[in-house]
């Protein structure tokens, strides 16, 4: 008889416990993997996030919020600055390229951001639509891949915005908050017969101002998959703005040079209400925070780990019994020692990698389900394809500790004298 034979007889006779067991391990891994596959996410995404433009300027506020909200999409602007400062910061030999954002506006919780369609080469290089092509003119937009996924739009739909994030509106195709390409020429006469408020000057135009869709773009991997892009202007002719000083809600610039960037910023920090940022050191911030939050998450996944290994524990001592009995027979028929102990410590270990194994991949196919709905809720885009940062260190310490829990009742097995057992 082989110690796998023997470890193997044992689960078998005991399915329901090792069952529980090997589940308990399975979850504590899982919710591990999870856990990792998401803090890579956050780095990554957060890496990549902003791309070549190394500075942000917007008015004054919180730093993070304001490349939260220009790069990420989340979260509200801290205002707006005039746009003659875009027309300013362009002419400067110390930048290399810059490109005013517009935003506050949304359909359905996704933000709709206005925006220079030289945007994308200059950020994505030659990285191709999915369909269509780039907006041209005021109305035509460009909309994000997992916007597009959430809303099941496709080129050549369109639709109404609304002020502010309105999360998943109600709406009533009459009232066309979206219209379908049958219907565009019927839309656009109800909506000129609107209220006569909307005449006013400076008065919204949310529901009379129809976006087309005349591009999808691919999955970029950033927050621009959660957005709708349309030119700069469109925020001025919805909220009446055609004439009069005219403001953006950021200027995000690619400097020529690292010294350029710095004397950018002490420029423009020190005018008033405005404020300059480093990209990069916002989102180190940001991730600050985020690390703090993994740190008291890791303790708390410990305490998970520990409960599993109690439970493994457990399993393993109430067999202790059956196993006195076995240790004797296999003594007695002259197995040696290391045979033996081998055949004691190995359910436990069979049990862990089981856990170990199952959990993992349990933790992959959960990233696989819900990447896609997590990525287009929060932004965070899961990796299950790869192993996370940290994860073996993390599994070979699983695989330990499973190996220390199985050891406690096995050596005390070990130690009994088979002539004793016997003779009482």
């Amino acid at each position: 008889m082989s110690a796998w034979s023997y470890v193997w007889s044992h689960i078998k006779r005991r399915k329901l416990l090792c069952g529980i067991t090997i589940l308990a391990v399975a979850l504590t891994v899982a919710l591990f993997t999870l856990m990792l596959l998401s803090r890579d996410g956050v780095e990554h995404g957060a890496q990549k996030g902003y791309g070549p433009f190394e500075l942000v300027i917007g008015a004054e506020g919180s730093s993070s919020q304001l490349v939260l909200h220009t790069f990420y999409r989340i979260g509200s602007p801290t205002g707006n600055v005039p746009l003659a400062l875009l027309e300013e910061v362009r002419s400067s030999s110390e930048v290399e390229m810059a490109f005013g954002v517009t935003s506050g506006d949304s359909y359905r919780g996704f933000p709709i951001v206005g925006v220079d369609p030289a945007y994308f080469p200059s950020r994505y290089d030659d990285r191709k639509l999915n369909s269509g092509r780039l907006y041209r003119e005021p109305g035509e937009v460009v909309i994000g891949y997992a916007a597009a996924r959430a809303l099941n739009l496709k080129t050549g739909d369109t639709f109404t915005g609304s002020h502010g994030m309105v999360q998943a509106i109600e709406y009533d195709p009459d009232e066309t908050n979206h219209v379908s390409n049958d219907h565009d020429d019927e839309g656009l006469a109800h909506d000129s017969d609107a209220g006569n408020d909307q005449d006013r000057p400076g008065a919204d135009h949310h529901d009379s101002f129809i976006y087309t869709i005349v591009g999808v773009l691919p999955k970029l991997g950033t927050g621009d998959d959660r957005a709708i892009f349309t030119s700069m202007d469109h925020a001025w002719i919805v909220h009446g703005l055609d004439s009069g000083p005219r403001e953006v809600t950021a200027i995000i610039i690619k400097p020529a040079t690292l010294l350029g960037a710095s004397e950018l910023k002490n420029k423009y920090d020190e005018l008033d209400r405005v404020q300059a940022v480093y990209t990069s050191k916002a989102v180190a911030d940001v991730l600050n925070v985020v690390d703090s939050g993994s740190q008291l998450l890791l303790i708390v996944m410990g305490v998970c780990a520990m409960l599993a290994a109690s439970t493994l524990l457990l399993a393993l001592t109430s067999s202790m019994a059956e196993k006195k009995r076995d240790v004797g027979l296999l003594r007695l028929i002259g197995k040696p020692g290391r045979f033996i102990f081998m055949c004691l410590i190995g359910e436990g270990v069979a049990l862990t990698a089981g856990g170990i194994l199952l959990g993992s991949l349990s933790g992959r196919v959960a990233a696989w389900l819900f990447g896609d709905v997590l990525f287009e809720k929060t932004g965070i885009q899961l990796a299950p394809y790869g192993m996370a940062t940290d994860e073996g260190a993390f599994l070979l310490f699983a695989l330990a500790l499973g190996v220390v829990a199985s050891a406690i009742p096995a050596l005390r097995v070990y130690r009994i004298d088979a002539i004793s057992l016997f003779r009482n």
